[in-house]
């Protein structure tokens, strides 16, 4: 089984570059599942419904979150009842939408799961215990999870997936958006990469207009993060899982630009 996962969404361009090259990756890298991380996806923070249904529409099977799955309220009308989007399983008890699905594609039964970290982030539950519980949950109901682990350390992503090695498919980093060279499979058979990076305007950091960054960094007075506009990049890794063992038989990373 091979899956597409594309790195962080950021607003309208980012959209619109998955828009755009979606359909050639598809016939490029025949992936049968597509996976996004889009907790950025609406405006530059947050996720709605519209933009969630227009993911679909351009071909994304599933997405994954992380700390500004509540940055747009409306999330709260759709979240429960969305079988296609999953938010950090580490959120207390009670929080609404669900952390992780085991679904059926292709007749084949897979897992997507959402972490998120504790480092220079929000007090979270414990996500290694976490996934612990996931993981005794799902045993008996598929060997093919892919884990999206969003966090700011790369000790506590790395740390994550060596935790998890030879548990899970893979362990894909996401929230820094920016992609780091270390696709590869860990010893027992996990794939991992620390970032997948982002997906979203090129010139800008982080998604934003370099000037309204750098403004911050200069006077430390708050002010309006705007999305920056121009040349888009994709980030994505395709990974490729061996269905009877659930192991991960490659990962590779993928960069692609788009004015």
């Amino acid at each position: 089984m091979r899956f597409l996962f594309i790195g962080d969404i950021v607003g309208r361009p980012g959209r619109n570059i998955v828009k755009s090259m979606l359909p050639q990756l598809k016939v490029e890298c025949s992936p049968d599942v597509v996976i996004v991380n889009a907790e950025n996806a609406a405006g530059g923070n947050g996720l709605t419904e519209q933009v969630a249904n227009e993911l679909y529409n351009d071909g994304v099977d599933f997405i994954t979150l992380g700390n500004h799955v509540w940055d747009k309220k409306d999330i709260l009308d759709f979240i429960d009842r969305e079988e296609r989007i999953v938010r950090p399983a580490n959120y207390p008890p009670g929080t609404p939408g669900k952390g992780y699905k085991v679904f059926t594609k292709n007749n084949i039964k897979l897992s997507v799961i959402n972490l998120q970290g504790r480092v220079y982030m929000q007090a979270l539950e414990c996500p290694f215990r976490t996934m612990d519980n996931i993981l005794a949950h799902i045993a008996n109901q598929t060997n093919i999870i892919i884990v999206d682990i969003h966090a700011e350390a790369t000790s506590e992503k790395m740390a994550l997936g060596y935790y998890l090695d030879g548990k899970v498919s893979a362990v894909l980093g996401t929230h820094t958006h920016i992609q780091t060279a270390d696709d590869k499979i860990l010893p027992k058979g996990t794939g991992y990469i620390t970032d997948v990076g982002m997906t979203g305007p090129y010139e800008s950091i982080l998604g934003i207009k370099k000037e309204n960054i750098i403004a911050r960094f200069l006077t430390h007075m708050p002010n309006r993060f705007e999305v920056a506009t121009g040349t888009s990049q994709l980030n994505a890794v395709i990974l490729e899982v061996d269905n009877v063992t659930g192991k991960a038989v490659s990962i590779e990373r993928l960069q692609k630009y788009c004015d």
